[in-house]
């Protein structure tokens, strides 16, 4: 190569990996240019300046008290592994410049999608793309026209039927929060339905004993779906098997960088072949929504590999271990009200008899909860995301939140 900026430099690589392993905070909100220069500052300077923004300002979500969203940190193998895909910049459009990243996203999918009861599927950048796919297998395959769904379901399931011109009828919820089973329409013989597990707001595993009484029975296992892995849990997503297809995202409790999921097929021959298209230049039909496609797969074979079922399976029993030692020292706080069930790791409370959660959850640090509403009420949630979170350090910072909050409201009323 002429152009030495396309060549593995290690000294810049080192600064990067310098910069990431002993961060720097940022000593201003942000200080890049307002317009694209027109003389560049070279790789390292721009490295120099970028730093303390990109790494400086980021949330810490493998902090102690990182327990607020459905986004995990990622291990260093996977970074390593990232960083290879982003030199070779493989395209996965065609077998000619991706050869062996196309054989490794189906290994990846072959160790993956039998869990599911699943015979195949490809990898995408996340379940919103996995739902479309699905749907529109669905429409395809299944003749399917009308989407039914719950209102739990995912802002990406009524997108995509948007998409694809269906229609999308959107359910009650049981007293569990998943859908209602009594509310189904007797004739589902035109429609597709989408069954979750694992619920944005509440992580609730909707009734997956309801697969296949549809045209077509699609489950967004984006949050839960992982779950399979471990003998402990498994058996929450019983009934998974009997779907037509299943969704799941790699960058949660798969703990992958961002973007990276799987849409999975019980007939994966018929589904694939359905939503392919060919071209001129194409030497093999094009599968899906994607065109150009990275080698996302191979940051998730290689924590797959390192760690195996059992390692990955640990890491999400850790992290509902801390769900279920945060519910509990939740249940038994006389100023706590909880939502139940807890299935998959969220966990949702409010202070009892508050009209509003904002100021127990302003004394919160940052990234130790978020808010979101179920059932009509506005609820403090917090997620089992991350393997390394101190339960203890989150509790005794709840606990102070709520005192100070009890102690406030004493107050007013004197």
């Amino acid at each position: 190569m002429t152009d030495g900026s396309f060549l593995a430099n290690a000294e810049g690589l080192r600064q990067a990996a310098d910069a990431l392993l002993n961060p720097r905070p940022s000593e201003a909100a942000l200080t890049l240019p307002s317009a694209l220069p027109e003389t560049g500052l070279g790789e390292s300077e721009a490295l120099e300046r970028l730093a303390p923004i990109v790494i400086g300002q980021a949330r810490r979500l493998g902090a102690p008290e990182a327990f607020a969203h459905m986004d995990p940190p990622t291990p260093w193998i996977a970074w390593a592994a990232t960083l290879w895909t982003a030199a070779l910049n493989q395209n996965l459009l065609h077998p000619d410049t991706a050869p062996v990243a196309r054989d490794l996203e189906v290994r990846v999918v072959d160790w993956l999608a039998p869990l599911f009861g699943m015979d195949g599927g490809h990898m995408v950048p996340g379940s919103t793309i996995a739902n479309l796919t699905a749907l529109w297998a669905a429409r395809e395959v299944a003749g399917a026209e009308i989407v039914i769904t719950s209102e739990a379901a995912h802002l990406s399931v009524g997108k995509s039927a948007h998409i694809l011109g269906m229609e999308c009828v959107k359910l009650p919820l049981d007293a569990r929060g998943g859908l209602a089973a009594d509310a189904l329409p007797k004739d589902l013989s035109k429609a597709v339905l989408v069954l979750t597990a694992g619920t944005t707001s509440a992580g609730v595993i909707e009734d997956l004993s309801l697969a296949a009484r549809a045209a077509w029975t699609h489950v967004d296992a984006a949050w839960a779906g992982p779950l399979r892995l471990s003998p402990r849990y498994a058996g929450r997503l019983d009934g998974v098997e009997r779907a037509d297809s299943v969704a799941v995202s790699a960058h949660k409790w798969l703990f992958q960088p961002k973007e990276s999921g799987l849409i999975l097929f019980r007939d994966s021959a018929a589904a694939q072949q359905a939503i392919s298209f060919g071209g001129a230049y194409l030497a093999v039909p094009n599968v899906g929504v994607l065109g150009s496609h990275g080698a996302i797969a191979v940051p998730l074979l290689a924590t797959l590999l390192a760690w195996g079922r059992a390692g990955m399976a640990a890491r999400i029993e850790r992290c509902m271990a801390a769900a279920e030692d945060l519910w509990e020292f939740l249940s038994g706080h006389p100023g706590v009200e909880v939502f139940e069930p807890q299935d998959s790791g969220v966990v949702l409370w409010r202070p009892r008899g508050a009209e509003s959660v904002d100021p127990v959850l302003q004394r919160l640090a940052p990234g130790l909860a978020s808010k979101t509403q179920v059932a009509g009420w506005d609820w403090i949630r917090q997620v089992a995301a991350n393997p390394n979170v101190d339960v203890k350090i989150v509790s005794a910072s709840i606990g102070l939140a709520l005192a100070a909050g009890l102690s406030d409201a004493g107050q007013e009323g004197t």
